[in-house]
């Protein structure tokens, strides 16, 4: 089965982390970088977790602790990681299960941030490691100059939006724009 890539607003949202060791630790950065509201849940924390900006509750697991959740992130042994996934489908909401696939309704890919644009990489929980690789390999190919791209792309975009360029001409577009950054043509550019 394929799987849907989407990118999650996590902003004020409550997210669970039930883990307290070093793979729920390597989690928290990119979630409270997309600024959702963490809780750990675990029995035992490693110190970067007590360092960091999060809620700790230490104890076992319990369902209600998905109260008001809007993503969970098993980081724990398999047993509870089963037992955090069947919880979490009892109130559809989904759950990182970290490298285990069958507890797990979302995976979290290899991911490139650069210049205001994310490349997400999966490979459907299978092949973490390929996908690190991937990662590594497009933003190696990305342009450095990949911040003049975005503001081009910026631009151009509000240009579209006032005046109401059908999305089958905004590509065709964008690519003149960008070719004209390396003093390439560009029939749409005005004296």
């Amino acid at each position: 089965m394929d799987l849907l890539p989407a990118f999650l607003k996590l902003g004020g949202r409550r997210v669970v982390v039930v883990g307290g060791g070093t793979v729920a630790s390597s989690k928290l950065d990119a979630l409270l970088s997309a600024g959702a509201d963490v809780t750990v849940v675990a029995t035992a924390v490693v110190p970067s977790i007590l360092d960091s900006r999060v809620r700790i509750v230490r104890r076992p697991f319990v369902e209600s602790d998905l109260d008001g959740a809007w993503f969970v992130v098993a980081a724990a042994t398999p047993e509870v990681n089963r037992e955090v996934a069947l919880a979490a489908d009892r109130r559809r909401v989904f759950i990182n299960a970290v490298d285990d696939p069958p507890n797990a309704s979302a995976y979290l890919g290899g991911v490139v941030r650069r210049s205001g644009v994310t490349v997400a990489i999966s490979t459907n929980g299978e092949a973490p490691a390929l996908a690190g690789l991937l990662r590594e390999g497009i933003d190696a190919m990305l342009p450095l100059d990949l911040d003049r791209w975005s503001d081009t792309a910026r631009r151009i975009r509000r240009e579209w939006k006032a005046e109401r360029t059908p999305m089958a001409e905004r590509r065709p577009a964008l690519l003149e724009r960008l070719i004209a950054l390396y003093g390439g043509r560009n029939k749409g550019a005005t004296a």
